[in-house]
């Protein structure tokens, strides 16, 4: 009877001991936090490695940062539905796909408010433009942590362009924002609104005549299988947003949260020359790869400006909310000129 007293003892321990160390393992197992993009090797990607190391260091490994490029969580509409909804971490790209969730995310496409690259860079990290524009979303399940650049807009196509009149007629692949689509309106091009992974096949089928965006996605995504020629417009800016799941950051600890936050606006600021330096990098690969760069001349330049300067202010004045924005913007490039 002792012995049998005994062993039961023993399992008892040994239940409790197993229990005991399983409650403990669940306890210390870090946090996942998974972060997707559609781009892979450009300034999407690189943010990310950044705020990778930033959060797991910040957080003693308390966050495990897990990065997702080149569209492997899915569509870009996807991702961004699963960090409203939890089930990813965080989503990073261009601000106008998420034009659909709050129409205010695209002024950033308004044509001609930025003399250069750092005066645009100045600009997105001003506090007072910066801080309204991450604030975009949170009653849509949202929380803007950074915002940085991709590089200058340009446009690539199947065929030569040296003249604004000869994208009259052809259909261009733009996010599907108004003020991007009215860029090419102005054009009398047609605007063609379209998933990432979607464009180059469409280009090689013919379907689509080119694609607006910026050099180091074009080159970092081989768009010159399809299209190998950039028209260098420099008319306006290709930024990068991140955003994280709201639901998922208020359930933190308020020290991850800061830790959270924190990263986001450092990985912004430290990429900056990365991206910088990538742009020129991009070009040079491009035309390694049998790719041609095409500069407008000052007169097709003055005249693509004339045209694109009035397009910000005539979109966002339809919505008050995205006008006062726009606004905001305007006299943040002002103030960092």
């Amino acid at each position: 009877m002792r012995s049998i007293v005994s062993i039961l003892r023993v399992l008892a321990l040994f239940a409790f001991a197993t229990g005991f160390a399983a409650s403990v393992s669940a306890q210390t197992a870090p946090l996942v936090m998974k972060i997707g993009t559609a781009t892979i090797n450009d300034s999407q990607h690189q943010w990310m490695k950044i705020y990778a190391a930033q959060v797991e260091k910040g957080s003693n490994g308390r966050i495990k940062v897990e990065l997702y490029p080149a569209s492997q969580l899915g569509a870009i509409p996807r991702m961004i539905e699963g960090t409203q909804f939890g089930s990813i971490q965080a989503f990073v790209g261009p601000p106008e796909f998420l034009s659909g969730v709050d129409s205010r995310f695209e002024v950033l496409s308004a044509p001609g408010l930025f003399k250069d690259f750092p005066h645009a860079n100045r600009t997105l990290q001003d506090p007072e433009f910066n801080s309204a524009f991450l604030a975009l979303g949170a009653n849509k399940g949202l929380k803007g942590i950074g915002l940085f650049l991709s590089g200058p807009a340009s446009i690539n196509t199947r065929t030569p362009v040296h003249k604004l009149s000869e994208l009259e007629g052809k259909k261009i692949r733009v996010l599907a924002s108004a003020l991007q689509m009215d860029q090419m309106r102005k054009l009398k091009a047609t605007p063609v609104p379209m998933s990432l992974g979607e464009v180059v096949p469409a280009m090689q089928q013919g379907a689509l005549d080119g694609s607006m965006g910026s050099t180091p996605v074009f080159t970092a995504l081989r768009f010159y299988d399809a299209a190998k020629y950039i028209l260098e417009t420099n008319h306006a800016i290709v930024s990068v947003l991140t955003v994280i799941s709201k639901s998922w950051y208020d359930k933190l600890p308020a020290d991850l949260q800061k830790v959270v936050s924190d990263a986001g606006q450092k990985a912004s600021t430290e990429v900056y020359q990365w991206s910088f330096d990538f742009v020129e990098f991009q070009r040079q690969a491009w035309i390694k790869a049998g790719g041609e760069l095409i500069q407008q001349t000052p007169a097709e330049h003055a005249q693509l400006m004339k045209l694109m300067l009035p397009i910000g202010a005539e979109v966002t004045s339809k919505k008050p909310e995205e006008k006062a924005l726009y606004e905001l913007l305007q006299k943040a490039a002002k103030r960092t000129e």
